[in-house]
């Protein structure tokens, strides 16, 4: 069930539910984002308002959770479910048939043709491999296939696989005829992934159905990826609580170590997105192996970073950020949010350090942590 309390009480906006990592999930192989467990965020309410009763259903492989304040008419849910549904059934790796699917198994052959939402989100995929030098990188597909990091049968590969793979990886190997409407990979047996960036996408797909729909007030919830859409009826800021990541801790999903207050405005919206080292991992030999895969050493990035927030205005961008930013370490990462206005971050480390940058409304609220330079 939803977990919703009300009267000044907190909300929850996503399931409470436990997701495991089995076949459940097994649509995230080289497919999207997911999360093991599906609560990456909570958004906290402060307010008498009754909600309409919340939507939920198993898409873009995670659990994705709609609140529609005041306008749940069950059109409006159907079309926006029916969106993420044609969104995953265009780009996931895993299903057949698929324009993504097609587009990888033609690699070297020949360009395919593709829809405009492959194009959109593509293009948006390439500005941030131009922007990050190729440490965000789309082609990382075979990179991701060999490790299966939240799939059936995770493992460390060997070397020589990994060397492949690396070779296989070059976003300038991409090639998009605008007019045509067709996308072409140059090496055969290169792979796109845009499992970093595609449920961003899809945020922003559903904000142009509010908007067309006139909505007020609504909360997107795509496994984590959390869009706050509108003005609280009493103006009062939205509240939105960033994961604790440690697990060793016993730190569980819903367990939030700070709160970013967002001011909403009317027919806008607001994104907070998180890549975090607990989202999807395998431990062997008693080391722990997350899903952040490096493109330049083909193995999971270690910098002292436990997860990166995003805090702006585009789901897209937040999406893409949130593991460009991770993989670019702090100092590059400051370079980069910094050049970008209207986009303020979170990073969490391990020894429980944190820096803040452009987000003046972040409260930290769990005092085993501490903030560092860069607030």
């Amino acid at each position: 069930m939803v977990g919703i309390q009300v009267c000044g009480q907190d909300i929850r906006c996503s399931t409470g539910w436990h997701v495991g990592t089995g076949r459940a999930l097994s649509l995230r192989r080289g497919g999207f984002k997911t999360r093991p467990y599906l609560l990456l965020l909570c958004v906290f309410l402060f307010s008498c308002e009754q909600p309409t009763p919340s939507r939920y259903d198993f898409v873009l492989g995670t659990v994705c959770n709609i609140t529609l304040y005041n306008d749940g008419k069950a059109k409006i849910y159907d079309e926006c479910f029916a969106r993420l549904h044609q969104i995953e059934d265009l780009m996931s790796v895993n299903k057949t048939g698929t324009e993504m699917d097609a587009v990888n198994a033609a690699a070297g052959i020949r360009p395919v043709e593709v829809g405009d939402d492959i194009i959109k989100c593509l293009r948006a995929a390439l500005h941030f491999a131009e922007l990050s030098g190729g440490v965000f990188d789309p082609t990382v597909g075979p990179l991701v296939k060999i490790w299966d990091i939240g799939g059936d049968n995770p493992r460390v590969p060997s070397q020589a696989e990994i060397d492949n793979a690396l070779s296989l990886i070059n976003y300038k190997d991409i090639v998009i005829d605008q007019e045509a409407k067709t996308v072409y990979l140059k090496q055969a047996g290169m792979a796109i992934d845009l499992g970093a960036i595609a449920k961003g996408y899809a945020a922003d797909c559903l904000e142009e159905i509010l908007v067309r729909h006139r909505v007020k007030q609504a909360i997107v919830d795509l496994g984590g990826n959390v869009l706050i859409y509108g003005e609280k009826a009493d103006k009062k800021p939205w509240r939105i609580g960033v994961q604790d990541p440690r697990r060793e801790s016993g730190a569980e999903r819903g367990d939030y170590l700070g709160i970013v207050e967002v001011n909403g405005e009317p027919k806008k919206q607001m994104t907070l997105v998180t890549s975090g080292v607990y989202e999807r991992y395998f431990e062997k030999d008693g080391k722990h192996y997350h899903h952040i895969l490096s493109t330049k050493d083909g193995y999971p990035i270690e910098n002292g970073l436990m997860s990166v927030s995003i805090i702006t205005d585009s789901s897209t961008n937040a999406d893409a950020l949130s593991t460009t930013c991770f993989a670019l370490g702090y100092d590059k990462a400051k370079e980069l949010i910094e050049s970008m206005p209207g986009v303020g971050a979170v990073f969490v480390y391990k020894d429980k350090t944190l820096r803040v940058l452009n987000c003046p409304h972040f409260i930290l609220t769990n005092e085993e942590y501490s903030i560092e330079d860069g607030v």
